[in-house]
């Protein structure tokens, strides 16, 4: 994520002005490939902890941890990483306004929607 990220503000000259943009581009760059990757994991997982017979209620308790971690990282990732991403950028580059704060909200509201 961070390379996509890197990479979009780079496309940009490194400009500070445009650095939520950059966020953004680089952000939904990452979504199809993350979403796709962890939709096979769980459609894989699913039988196994739904499943039932000899030893699957091992393979259940095995299971289900796999499943809650595959829907809660890539959320994680796709809304965490992008706001650490634009505070640490935002701290080496120095303090732009007070009005920041409302654009980083407005990241958040375009990564769930």
């Amino acid at each position: 994520m961070l390379l996509y990220l890197n990479q979009a503000w780079k496309a940009r000259n490194n400009d500070a002005s445009q650095l939520l943009q950059a966020i953004q581009d680089g952000a939904l760059k990452r979504v199809r490939p993350k979403a796709m990757t962890v939709s096979t994991i769980i459609v894989g997982l699913l039988p196994i902890m739904l499943g039932a017979g000899i030893g699957n209620d091992v393979m259940q308790r095995i299971a289900a941890p796999m499943v809650g971690g595959m829907v809660l990282a890539p959320l994680v990732s796709m809304v965490l990483i992008p706001v650490v991403f634009l505070v640490l950028n935002r701290r080496q580059k120095g303090s732009q306004s007070a009005n920041r704060c409302s654009q980083m909200c407005g990241i958040y509201k375009m990564l769930t929607k």
